[in-house]
């Protein structure tokens, strides 16, 4: 997180703000302070000069009276005199000229003695003549204000009528220096506005350490606020007080501790969640509200061949290979699984697919996840069972119908004859040892299948076991095949089930002379394999031998290359399927090689320790 800029910060703001409000408080207090002082300072100089000319105003209106009442006697002083005397110290600081004018607008007497020029002329104001060209009852005071071209001083002018009865004998004009008034108010304003100033600068002082208090908390909590997002809870705010800020730096150290108590929940949670993914044997994809993929495990990728990192943002349709037959909405809605065939002809794969929706309260769809299981086995087994019912259901009807035959044509007299009877119940306990020997190969499988047997194993020298076998086969032959016999001539100590095993040879080597042909040879082999610890068994055949294409179902039950020919020759498909369950119990392996027209070879191993082998020998 980039660093505040000063002038973006808060603390400045706080600032300008207390600041800016106290100027505004200032300028208001100000304004009206100034402004009412303006009015009451004119106010108390107006009425100064009023007060000033109201003895003038008598005395005047007296003389003015006596002139023209001819009481002036000769000896006593003219009017001229009389006023002059009158206005004689009238100007001071605030007076500039006090003129009295009679009612013929002339000048009777001036307080200027700079100005007695004027006096007996006629003055032509505007004020005076409104005041005496006025009717009815004399007028009040008349002033106006105007600016002095010569100083550009605001001079104030006050008509005063002089009364005499009802009429107007005259006026008193006074010319007063108002400019005095609005400088004293220059001054005041210019005291105002350094007051202000200086309260401005400590009240932004003051404001900056106001602003500390609030600000400082409110930094420490956003660079904690930093740390927490980096991953950091070990901090704690520092709580500077139990105001409204303070309760906020508890409530943020309580939040952190809260924080960190759940992001710890969510890691375990996560990592049980992730190890969850990763162990299931099941595929999960998760996809976001468009329908494109956000997650995918190991298995799920593994069963798809594609890797994680591709797959990301890909739509899960596409992903599937089913976008031709659904889209992202269908799957969402899907409530059946859906099976995916990634099989071919030589090789399946089957997966099943499973769609749940991750909805929101509202309803809305935020994603969906797909569960996806490989059924290619289950299917193989499902397949398998399917064809072993219908293998067991065929191999049972063909002797019991050729039964059926037999002994309803010797119900219906057959035995009498001396020459069929006797072949037609031959047929009949033929086909009935058949059926015994399936019944009994299928109940062998099935008990190994359950796993409910045992084997009773004990160590014995497998050559002259073997030989012994051999050499059973070699005594109750019928046909003219011979016996190539390779075996070691020390003796091999190894740990077998001796019933078990001598099925499994019994299985083996009777095949081997079912196929073989007159005159052929069958050849018996041990190899010892030390650094593998195990040896390896053989019995081969110069037989019709195996095609490639079918040389790893034999093992299968009920699997016949030559079916026609294995009815023929009595066998029940199963026999090579219990020698390699047989073998797989011993902890060894079993498999085929054949060349077609040449013949077929099977092999087996079985465990072998040389170290044990000393101990018996």
């Amino acid at each position: 997180m980039r660093k505040v800029n000063f002038f973006q910060s808060i603390h400045l703001k706080f600032v300008l703000i207390y600041v800016l409000l106290i100027a505004l408080a200032m300028q208001i207090i100000g304004v009206y302070f100034v402004r009412e002082l303006e009015e009451k300072l004119l106010e108390n100089f107006k009425s100064s000069i009023e007060e000033r000319m109201s003895p003038l105003e008598y005395s005047i209106t007296q003389e003015i009276d006596a002139d023209l009442s001819g009481e002036r006697s000769d000896d006593e002083p003219s009017l001229q005199e009389s006023i002059q005397v009158l206005l004689g110290g009238l100007n001071s600081e605030d007076i500039e000229e006090v003129r009295i004018i009679d009612a013929r607008n002339r000048v009777l007497g001036t307080s200027d003695d700079n100005n007695e020029t004027v006096v007996g002329q006629r003055m032509n104001n505007e004020l005076l003549q409104r005041m005496f060209i006025e009717g009815g009852p004399p007028p009040n005071n008349l002033n106006e204000t105007y600016v002095d071209r010569e100083s550009g001083d605001r001079m104030w002018v006050l008509a005063i009528p002089l009364v005499s009865g009802s009429d107007v004998i005259g006026a008193i004009h006074i010319e007063s220096r108002i400019e005095n008034v609005y400088s004293q108010m220059d001054e005041i304003n210019g005291i105002l506005a350094g007051g202000t100033a200086i309260s401005l600068v400590i009240t932004a002082i003051l404001g900056v350490l106001l602003a500390q208090t609030i600000t400082r908390p409110i930094a420490d909590m956003r660079s904690h606020a930093v740390d927490m997002a980096k991953g950091n809870f070990s901090r704690k705010v520092k709580v500077y007080g139990h105001d409204e800020i303070g309760q906020l730096a508890i409530t943020f150290n309580n939040l952190t501790k809260r924080l960190q108590e759940a992001r710890v929940t969510t890691e375990a949670e996560k990592r049980k969640l992730s190890s969850v993914l990763s162990y299931m044997t099941d595929g999960v994809i998760a996809t976001d509200r468009r329908g494109r993929v956000i997650l995918i495990n190991d298995p799920a990728a593994g069963m798809l061949n594609v890797s994680r990192e591709t797959v990301l943002s890909m739509s899960l349709p596409e992903l599937l290979g089913i976008e031709d037959e659904y889209s992202f909405e269908d799957l969402s809605s899907q409530s059946d699984s859906l099976i995916l065939n990634f099989g071919t002809q030589a090789k399946p794969y089957i997966l099943r697919a499973n769609f749940s929706a991750i909805q929101k309260e509202t309803g809305f769809v935020s994603g969906l996840i797909a569960v996806l299981h490989d059924i290619t086995e289950q299917e193989k087994i499902d397949a398998e069972r399917r064809e072993f019912v219908a293998n067991v259901s065929h191999e049972l009807r063909t002797p019991l119908t050729t039964m059926r035959s037999y002994l309803e044509a010797l119900a219906e007299g057959a035995w009498k004859d001396e020459n069929i009877a006797p072949q037609f119940l031959n047929t009949t306990q033929t086909e009935t040892e058949r059926m015994i020997r399936l019944v009994n190969d299928l109940l062998q499988l099935s008990k190994m299948d359950s796993r409910d047997y045992r084997l009773n194993k004990e160590w014995v020298n497998f050559i002259a076991f073997y030989q012994r076998i051999i050499d059973r086969f070699d005594m109750g032959r019928s046909q003219d095949v011979s016996f190539k016999v390779k075996l070691p001539k020390d003796p091999v100590y190894v740990e077998i089930d001796t019933d078990k095993m001598t099925q499994v040879l019994d299985n083996i080597i009777s095949n081997a002379l079912k196929y073989s042909p007159e005159g052929g040879q069958i050849g018996f082999k041990v190899e010892l394999k030390e650094r593998e610890k195990e040896i390896v068994v053989s019995v081969s055949d110069q037989g019709v031998g195996i095609p490639r294409e079918n040389l790893k179902n034999i093992f299968e039950r009920f699997y016949r290359v030559d079916k026609a020919r294995t009815r023929q020759l009595g066998g029940t498909g199963l026999g090579l399927a219990i020698a390699k369950e047989m073998i797989t119990a011993h902890g060894g392996q079993v498999w085929a090689s054949s060349v077609e027209g040449r013949g077929t070879t099977i092999y087996f191993t079985l465990p072998y320790d040389p170290e044990s082998e000393d101990e018996w020998a």
